[in-house]
């Protein structure tokens, strides 16, 4: 008796059978309604976080650096901690939109509306740090390349701190070229819906779209594009943020790994904010059946195999220092493991590295609770890295006599903290004027995918009568 080899059918991408009308309906209705209760809890929450980051930004301009808890020995801590980590989380956003893209894998379309945007507000957040850690505001001028009267006063074209501008300032443009360019679509949506004011602010950010066969043409066209300019930024943006330290000669930084494992480690975390963020919109905004645990799953097998890249990371990073022979190098490394900040290192350890194998187990992946938590443990364990990269390395120099211990100020946790504020009320406002969900590409996937939505019972009466006739 011969046994037919049956493929399973995968998961629907859109559960409940929709037609374009119900997706246009639940998906822009929460533009339209009067907010939540739910959603006027989290931004005037959020508001008070950027409040706080304002005053805590003016304080440190006012009363200078010396606010912060730096000293000759820990030049750099929380500020470019915090740089760093958010430079991170607003990775996954052009991962999902381009790379995602190119490939053609169609759970993106759940979830790349919400990631680009997170991408936007994630660099805006980053980008304050440099510039606060300048003390002086008004000479960020200094750091742009352009013809000028200063004569000897140049950029230093061999710094990767400058880099990192050029770098940063590129991916931050054409993020939100990418992520504008899908909304123009669905702006047009929403101005078909609208009246009034609505109306007219909406035909303006939409450019006239009105879905003619040119400019669908034009739009694939420059969505492929984007996507091909997008692509090496996502490798480079975090590259050349490793240089900062890479391209030094101290023990402990001075190393060749720094550039693939922080690429690994921004899609780590990245990923991780995603989920966070998903998870609590899908079901504020009542969008199961559009993020659904197909999408949860996908994405939290990337976090499964970019947190075993990052371990390994870890571990090749102890052996090098131990292989290397070399006695400053190996203090370094030591003193990150069982130093004064040894508490930092085993919670990056344990966040990051130990954590995530619980995903190695489906019924974990496919769990809301244990993926949110385990998205807010991936956040926590990445900003333990940086802490441990950046504190933990300066701390011991090759003088004991300038050794110091780091704790930050109030006025350093209040800007961290205001960040947060900063980064959610913009998602929060984001998620008022915008579909969180891409309108018109879901759409198209359930128009170009034929069979592919079927739903589970329906897959599992199919794959029964296919081994009838077998047998």
């Amino acid at each position: 008796m011969s046994h037919a080899v049956v493929s399973p059918i995968r998961d629907p991408l859109i559960e409940g059978g929709k037609n374009y009308h119900q997706i246009t309906e639940d998906i822009c209705s929460p533009t339209e309604r009067v907010p939540s209760m739910a959603w006027m809890i989290a931004f005037i929450i959020s508001v008070i976080g950027l409040g706080l980051y304002v005053f805590c930004v003016v304080w440190t301009i006012w009363v200078g650096i010396g606010s912060w808890n730096l000293n000759r020995t820990i030049g750099w801590a929380w500020d470019i901690t915090n740089f760093v980590w958010w430079i991170g989380i607003g990775h996954a956003g052009t991962l999902i939109s381009a790379i995602l893209l190119l490939f053609r894998q169609k759970w993106r379309t759940g979830v790349n509306r919400a990631a680009e945007a997170m991408t936007i507000f994630a660099v805006i957040c980053a980008g304050q740090f440099p510039l606060i850690h300048m003390g002086r505001l008004w000479l960020a001028f200094f750091i742009f390349p352009y013809p000028n009267t200063r004569g000897p006063l140049w950029v230093n074209f061999n710094s990767p701190l400058l880099w990192d501008v050029f770098a940063i300032s590129t991916y931050f443009t054409v993020s939100l070229l990418f992520w504008y360019t899908g909304l123009v679509p669905d702006f047009a949506t929403l101005r078909d819906r609208a009246k009034g004011l609505r109306r007219k602010i909406y035909n303006t950010l939409s450019f006239g779209w009105t879905g003619a066969a040119k400019h669908w043409q034009r739009f694939e066209s420059l969505s492929l594009v984007l996507a091909g300019l997008s692509t090496p930024l996502v490798l480079s943006v975090h590259t050349i943020v490793s240089f900062d330290f890479a391209t030094s000669v101290i023990p402990g930084w001075h190393t060749t790994i720094f550039p693939p494992y922080f690429v690994a480690g921004a899609i780590f975390s990245g990923f991780a904010m995603v989920l966070t963020l998903m998870i609590i919109t899908r079901k504020v905004l009542k969008l199961e059946e559009y993020i659904t645990l197909a999408h949860i799953e996908s994405m939290n097998k990337i976090i499964l195999v970019t947190g075993t890249i990052v371990g390994v990371a870890y571990l090749t990073e102890l052996f090098i220092a131990w292989y290397s022979g070399y006695l400053y190098e190996q203090y370094a490394f030591y003193n990150r493991v069982l130093g004064p900040y040894w508490w930092s290192y085993v919670g990056m350890m344990t966040c990051n590295v130990i954590s995530p194998q619980i995903f190695w187990v489906k019924r974990f992946r496919r769990n809301i609770f244990i993926t949110f938590v385990m998205s807010i443990f991936v956040n926590i364990g990445m900003w333990f890295e940086r802490f441990v990269i950046i504190a933990t390395t300066l701390a011991r120099d090759y003088l004991p006599s300038s050794w110091s211990y780091y704790t930050p100020t109030w006025v350093e946790i209040g800007i961290f903290i205001g960040t947060l504020g900063l980064f959610f009320t913009l998602y929060l406002i984001f998620t008022r004027v915008a579909p969180v969900v891409a309108v018109a590409e879901v759409k198209s996937i359930l128009k170009t995918s034929g069979d592919q939505y079927v739903g589970p019972k329906a897959a599992h009466h199919a794959t029964e009568k296919v081994e009838a006739g077998a047998h």
